[in-house]
């Protein structure tokens, strides 16, 4: 996944929300992959793909709140959101 943008956020003034979005948008995706394999599977696993559609959905709503997030929380979101990504590619 060389073209995968860095996940690492730090340093960043002003751009804790797009940072934030970003790193949702990765988790959101990496969760549609994994769906889509899972579904695909000669045996899907329903409990796994129950999992993947719940994590998806809190992205999701995640992604909503940064509307009207401040830019301490939209940087709290994108802290949890670079670390999660990290945490799913190393599993």
């Amino acid at each position: 996944m060389s073209d995968t943008p860095s996940s690492d956020f730090s340093g960043l003034e002003g751009g804790e929300e797009q940072a934030a979005e970003e790193a949702i948008q990765e988790v959101v995706n990496w969760c549609n992959i994994q769906l889509l394999e899972e579904r695909q599977a000669p045996v899907p696993d329903e409990e796994r793909i129950e999992e993947l559609k719940a994590s998806r959905e809190a992205a999701l709503a995640d992604q909503a709140q940064l509307a009207t997030a401040d830019p301490e929380e939209a940087d709290r979101i994108a802290a949890v959101y670079a670390a999660r990504l990290k945490e799913l590619k190393e599993s």
